[in-house]
């Protein structure tokens, strides 16, 4: 079975048994969320256009233009090939609102700040969710096994599932800590290369951590019964 299948049966109720442990199925949610290595490439690569061409240019509509062309031509190429073009359009969603800002305040370094509140808000609502014991990786375990809430009746599923949380939390919370400071700084240029060393680099380093704490388990891919 290649990945996608795996995926796809990971993703169907009807077929829970596709995989033998939560740990596998956890990781076809985990690449489909991603978008796999083109939907990483696909959310970079307007904001590479961006900051070549402000760096070239300083030319904050020119820059503008071409970073939302470049958006919009791999949507074009996505529809074209008849796929999925969810990744295409969260990118060209977070550049047509960091667009706008810029464009009201003619501050270029507001293009950035939609990815900064989004990444501050992000990191927020999963550090809560940890706390309050319901790690937002548990739902992927949810959907796999078509009940959101029965993972939660082991404490070791939640304790993996709390793991794996802090490590989609720490990449974002690495970009506000850098980011933010640049952003006073008016340092557009940095800004922009700092957003894609720290993007799918940084991404695929918290999903290759992911992987390696996944690989060391065998959770049964049914839930514990029991009392948490």
């Amino acid at each position: 079975m290649n990945s996608a299948d795996a995926t796809e049966d990971a993703t169907d109720p009807a077929r829970p048994a596709a995989y033998e442990t939560v740990e596998a199925a956890v990781r076809a949610q985990l690449a489909k969320a991603l978008g796999g290595k083109r939907g990483i490439l696909e959310a970079a690569v307007p904001t590479i256009a961006f900051t070549i061409s402000w760096i070239a240019t300083e030319q904050l509509k020119l820059s503008l233009i071409i970073s939302i062309g470049t958006a919009v031509l791999l949507l074009l190429v996505r529809l074209v090939q008849r796929s999925t073009p969810q990744f295409v359009l969260n990118s060209l969603v977070g550049i047509g609102i960091g667009a706008f800002l810029a464009s009201r305040s003619g501050e270029a370094k507001d293009v950035f700040l939609p990815g900064i509140l989004y990444n501050a808000a992000y990191a927020a609502g999963m550090l809560l969710s940890i706390v309050v014991r319901w790690p937002i990786v548990g739902f992927l375990v949810g959907a796999i096994t078509a009940d959101l809430s029965a993972w939660r009746n082991d404490p070791g599923m939640v304790r993996l599932c709390s793991r794996l949380t802090w490590l989609l939390l720490l990449p974002c919370v690495l970009r506000v800590v850098v980011q933010l400071p640049l952003y006073y700084a008016d340092q557009v240029a940095v800004l922009g290369v700092s957003k894609v060393v720290l993007g799918w680099p940084l991404q695929v380093a918290a999903l290759g951590a992911m992987v390696w704490v996944l690989a060391r388990g065998r959770t049964p891919i049914t839930p514990a019964a029991g009392g948490a």
